[in-house]
């Protein structure tokens, strides 16, 4: 039986190839591999390891790599510690087609294991733009890298064909993260209602604001004057009863500084009745619940530009790092000054975004969406190594 295996880093990563996997481990065509990496290994990010096995999925190798800082060089050590890992991997599992989604340093490590073995790779979410992260440049390389492409919208398979890759090797399978909606959440409301409460400590039916920013790697700061200025366009939705749900920044150079900063912003409002909560992950099942019953989510994250869309969630981008990424009108873009992101904010709370978002269909306000996206890209790995 042909191996498809599954490489993954982070919470987010994870999230989004979860109902590939489940469709790959179905199959009595081709065995699912999982190997674990990067954040996934490390207490300060949640150890979500535990989740992927939590959520009944056996992982067959982990790799821990992740080099404490996040400096340029903890970056590249974390990367060499993958590449090393994957070595004794590969050698081990054998797999006959390697999975990787996106961006990240950890995945161009992979991509660059896997060539040497000779394994062919297919790559999720290549051809996109993100200028203020050196993942731009990432994402890119791992195109070159790879044998198969699965692109998130008409555009950005054009790019991947520009880049030279095969026409015949590029497939437009919609963004996997995008296909998930509320529609499911009505049978498990009682039961997601009392985990997310217990998870962060927030009511879900009352008004709450997602802060989900990561360091802007292209910037001299890291982006940390962009999560200030957002923190404080912030604060007067603290003082009108919004809480505020805090998800940690990535393990990216700059991300150590990021979160100093927002633990002190949230010992200045410890005294609030409205409380922030900070969590290191919520889980795939949690995190789209929270995009369901928030009121909006602010920061430089993709899940505001292609998870949240799907849930008729308003978004704010603040500043550069998701520059010249698709998305729809629901994503409200906002220079990196506070006065800026306040009237973004506003604007994506107001009752005409609300009629917006209403008044549309989920395939009209998410770009990235299309009915699906999982299963196709399943059988697509299938059919690739059968």
């Amino acid at each position: 039986m042909k191996k498809i295996c599954f490489i993954t880093g982070t919470r987010a990563d994870y999230g989004i190839m979860a109902p590939i996997m489940r469709e790959i481990e179905k199959s009595p065509e081709a065995c699912l591999q999982i190997i674990a990496t990067n954040m996934h290994l490390s207490p300060d990010f949640g150890m979500t390891v535990n989740e992927i096995e939590s959520d009944g999925f056996k992982v067959d190798v982990k790799i821990e790599s992740l080099v404490p800082g996040s400096t340029p060089a903890s970056t590249v050590r974390s990367m060499a510690k993958v590449e090393e890992g994957l070595a004794e991997a590969f050698e081990l599992l054998q797999p006959d087609l390697v999975v990787i989604l996106g961006d990240r340093y950890e995945a161009l490590a992979s991509a660059s294991a896997a060539v040497v073995f000779n394994i062919p790779i297919a790559h999720l979410h290549g051809g996109e733009t993100t200028e203020g992260a050196i993942d731009d440049a990432f994402r890119h390389a791992i195109t070159k890298l790879s044998n198969y492409h699965f692109a998130s919208t008409p555009q950005y398979a054009e790019k991947i064909i520009s880049m030279g890759e095969d026409p015949t090797g590029v497939f437009l399978s919609g963004a996997p993260g995008a296909e998930i909606t509320g529609e499911e959440i009505p049978g498990l409301e009682n039961e997601l209602n009392l985990e997310f409460e217990q998870k962060t400590g927030i009511n879900p039916w009352e008004p709450f604001i997602i802060f989900a920013m990561h360091p802007s790697t292209m910037l001299p700061d890291k982006g940390l004057s962009e999560v200030k200025a957002t923190l404080t366009a912030l604060d007067p939705y603290i003082n009108q009863g919004y809480k505020i749900l805090v998800t940690m920044p990535n393990s990216d150079p700059g991300s150590t500084e990021i979160f100093k900063l927002i633990e002190k912003w949230i010992t200045l409002h410890s005294q609030s009745s409205t409380p922030i909560s900070l969590v290191s992950s919520l889980g795939s099942r949690l995190f789209h619940y929270a995009l369901e019953r928030a009121s909006a989510i602010i920061g430089n994250s993709s899940a505001a530009l292609i998870e949240a869309p799907s849930h008729r969630l308003p978004a704010v981008n603040v500043g550069v790092r998701q520059k010249g990424r698709a998305h729809g009108m629901t994503v409200i873009d906002a220079p990196g000054d506070s006065q800026s992101i306040g009237r973004a904010l506003s604007a994506a709370l107001s009752l005409e975004m609300k009629a917006v978002l209403m008044g549309l269909t989920v395939s009209s306000l998410n770009p990235y969406y299309k009915e699906s996206s999982s299963s196709f890209i399943a059988q697509k790995l299938i059919e690739i190594i059968c």
